[in-house]
């Protein structure tokens, strides 16, 4: 099939771009080139199409294509989302060497602290979460007119809200195209969520593979095996079969860091244990790991295939983001690390599940990328038949806050009427608003409070945005950006395996004995020192990695860092210029992380969580934390992680007074036990305090006439005026007080005398006297005495009893 002809800029275009577009070339050996002409008709006759293509069909690099071939991309963008930075900028690069032009001329990208698209380009490589961010500013998403939403299988939150609002947009903008592509799309769903008229939107399936891939079974726990053989061992196994079947890399997938540690450590014993050197023990071969939280160079390893073989142990960063070149063989454990939100326990959960059959066939589908490939399943096929096709979405395990947030803020309407291609659970939607509730967002009708409003502008985390917030009228924007940035991002501090014990010492300058919030604090200055007196990269990066610091994240945390302070200047917020006071600090800290707060139990079993949070859930300080054994009475965590244990991470001593005033909104207050204090001259009762169900405060005296004066007033003229309580100082004062007393004690003497019990008048009559007189808003010793004297202007002896009204 021949390319199409050269395609050149029209003259609306010229101004910004002199150049004109290259030839557009599609490489024959992609499955979709074969398709493009249909794919072309398609997209030109309908306004959204679904594209369904497995790992290596090219529909990620060829698409932006193919749009451009047909004169989209002149004078607005072809916009073009990924789910992560690293296949943003990748892809990006790929299309535009294609093209034979420099990045950023016809195609650029722009990740989260990154733009590399000049005016003029065709096409925008970007994050899903770069785009729904530009719907703030451009809500009609005017600068495209095409868009294409990659890996939407993946259906993370940003995805599924992106896919909503270009639902509701479509409507609005006729011209708008939008495609829809995945490895292992529910298509069904999809076409349908799109549909028009009754109509589902087009469906084309390209093939994927290049080459066939074989898959052999070969479960952990096999019914012949007569001894408990485990996952290494059966990982050991596969990867000895995938060397005896040929020459060729393997990656093996494994569900996160401590199984690829651990792994690791199974296959150098295997290598050379004591029945000898194993099949995959050839000379020099190498075992990388490959997982997020990696250096930047130790991933870099991963993508320079090298002379001997490699086993790449990885987790799922592997299925789709990431190419790992050379791979012949996979080894698939069928699990994987899922995040998790807990409704009830308000925490995200890190549980180990076994993974969906997309996720399978992506899986299997890395090895048929340079030849015939093998992929070992460490499950039986029965499993697998059992499986679930498609992973949850993360909406259906997420809360809904930040999204809740971002739809009232661009007045998308009622969150349970969006048109979500799963709509999620009302449990999700309710624990939304309650976050929001708690970082008082939302008032008591769901509504956005000018806290939630200002919320709302800060492109962040609600959390984090609150902080912020609170951070700006406490005078601690200066510290609280650092450790909101900090939150941000990944800890960058390193704790490799092989050197804890120096790790540990050399990260020991930076604790701090009362917050582990405050110990960012001291790093940062550490680190902002050395990149101030750098003499060079090279010795900077390597001062970092001899106090084990991630140099990688070092950056990052500084990028975030920028960002945070960027928006804060642009809300005019100023740091403060002296350093604020550690309350300071924590009491803005604490506006972002309520729910996370704690007490100990001082009963509590030493095998049993010595804390106590809200809404009843018990856990465990960090061990990694440097208050872990010495946290104190009431702590606030900045996460709870649920995996072997329900751990709090990153940790800090509070008072309970601070969450009374950060947490007002939220406290509950009960009050019991009115009484009269003679001395105070008022009615007191006790208040229990409780923030998410811990007890702030279970009997403070406090004065009870703001909150039930009716009462108050009762009491006083019961027990100060008739039981005569009334406080010393006042009664002297007060001539009818004294008479009336001696009036009442005269009538006591005769009624002994006389043996007449009935003599003096009850207590009810003398209440019902003052009762008469008193206006209605005095309940007080002070609030009376002030009226008394007025009144007694008029009328001195008003308040004077006479003895017929007491026999």
């Amino acid at each position: 099939m021949q390319a199409p002809p050269a395609i050149t800029r029209p003259a609306t275009r010229a101004t910004a771009i002199s150049a004109p577009l290259p030839p557009i070339a599609f490489p024959e050996e992609l499955p979709v080139s074969a398709r493009r002409d249909e794919i072309a008709r398609a997209i030109e006759a309908n306004p959204v199409v679904i594209v369904c293509g497995e790992t290596g069909s090219g529909k990620t690099t060829q698409l932006p294509k193919i749009c451009l071939a047909l004169g989209r991309g002149r004078d607005k963008l072809i916009g073009h989302t990924q789910p992560r930075r690293i296949a943003a900028s990748s892809v990006a690069r790929r299309i535009a060497q294609e093209l034979n032009t420099p990045l950023g001329e016809v195609v650029g990208y722009k990740v989260r602290f990154t733009d590399h698209t000049r005016p003029g380009a065709a096409i925008k490589l970007m994050t899903d979460g770069i785009l729904l961010a530009e719907t703030q500013s451009d809500p009609l998403l005017a600068a495209y007119d095409t868009i294409i939403v990659d890996e939407a299988h993946e259906r993370s939150l940003n995805i599924d809200f992106l896919l909503g609002y270009l639902k509701q947009l479509l409507p609005r903008r006729p011209d708008l195209k939008v495609i829809i592509t995945s490895a292992t799309i529910d298509a069904e769903r999809f076409a349908a969520h799109f549909g028009t008229a009754g109509k589902p939107a087009p469906v084309i399936n390209v093939s994927g593979r290049l080459y066939p891939v074989e898959i052999r079974y070969r479960p952990v726990k096999d019914e012949d095996d007569a001894d408990d053989r485990t996952l290494m061992d059966a990982i050991v196994d596969a990867v000895d079969e995938c060397a005896l079947a040929g020459p060729g890399d393997v990656l093996v997938f494994l569900p996160g860091e401590r199984e690829i540690r651990e792994a690791a450590e199974a296959l150098r014993k295997h290598r050379f244990g004591a029945a000898g050197p194993s099949p995959a023990a050839g000379p020099g071969t190498e075992i990388l790991p490959l997982y997020a939280r990696l250096s930047a160079e130790e991933q870099e390893r991963v993508f320079k295939p090298a002379g001997a073989r490699r086993i790449v142990l990885a987790t799922n960063v592997a299925e789709t983001s990431l190419t790992v070149p050379g791979i012949r063989y996979v080894v698939d454990t069928g699990l994987a690390r899922v995040k998790r939100y807990s409704y009830r326990n308000k925490v995200e959960q890190l549980q180990v599940e076994p993974i969906s059959q997309a996720a399978a066939n992506q899986r299997a589908g890395r090895c048929g990328r340079v030849a015939a490939g093998v992929c070992i399943r460490l499950y039986d096929e029965a499993d697998f038949a059992k499986r679930p096709k498609f992973t949850d979405p993360e909406i259906l395990r997420s809360s809904l806050a930040a999204v809740i947030l971002r739809m009232k803020s661009l007045g998308l309407g009622d969150v349970r009427a969006f048109p979500f291609v799963e709509p999620p659970p009302a449990r999700a939607i309710a624990d939304g608003y309650d976050l929001l509730a708690e970082l008082n967002a939302v008032d008591e009708d769901n509504e956005l409070t000018p806290i939630g409003r200002e919320l709302a502008r800060l492109p962040v985390d609600p959390r984090i945005g609150r902080m912020l917030l609170a951070a700006r009228d406490h005078h601690a924007l200066t510290e609280v950006l650092i450790i909101a940035a900090a939150l941000s991002v990944q800890d960058p501090r390193e704790r490799p395996l092989e050197a804890q014990a120096a790790a540990d010492q050399a990260h020991r300058k930076f604790a701090d004995e009362k917050s582990d919030f405050l110990s960012f604090v001291k790093l940062w200055n550490f680190v902002a020192e050395r990149f101030e007196h750098k003499k060079s990269n090279r010795k900077l990066t390597d001062e970092l990695k001899s106090n084990f610091l991630s140099p990688r994240r070092v950056r990052e945390w500084r990028e975030v860092h920028s960002q945070l302070a960027a928006i804060a200047g642009e809300m005019g917020w100023r740091g403060n210029s002296t350093p604020a006071t550690f309350e300071q600090v924590h009491l803005s800290l604490l506006a972002g992380l309520l729910g996370n707060v704690g007490f100990k139990t001082l009963d509590a079993d030493y095998r049993e969580p010595p804390y106590v949070g809200a809404r009843g859930i018990k856990f465990f300080p960090h061990p990694g934390s440097a208050l872990a054994k010495k946290a104190g009475k009431w702590i606030v965590a900045a996460e709870l992680v649920e995996t072997t244990r329900l751990f709090a991470r990153c940790l800090a001593r509070i008072e309970p007074e601070w969450l009374e005033q950060v947490g007002a909104h939220l406290v509950k207050r009960h009050y019991f036990e009115p009484h009269w204090e003679k001395r105070a001259g008022h009615v007191a009762a006790f208040e229990r305090a409780t923030l998410h169900g811990l007890v702030l405060h279970a009997r403070r005296p406090v004065a009870y006439s703001r909150f039930d004066p009716k009462l108050c007033r009762e009491i006083f003229i019961r027990e100060a005026l008739v039981r005569g309580e009334l406080p010393d100082e006042i009664a002297r004062r007060a001539p009818f007080f004294a008479h009336n007393r001696k009036l009442a004690a005269e009538i006591e003497a005769l009624e002994h005398k006389s043996r007449r019990p009935d003599v003096l008048v009850d207590e009810d009559l003398v209440h019902a006297f003052y009762d008469a007189l008193i206006p209605p808003q005095v309940c007080d010793a002070r609030g009376f005495e002030a009226w008394r004297r007025e009144a007694e202007k008029a009328t001195p002896r008003l308040l004077f009893l006479e003895r017929e009204q007491l026999m």
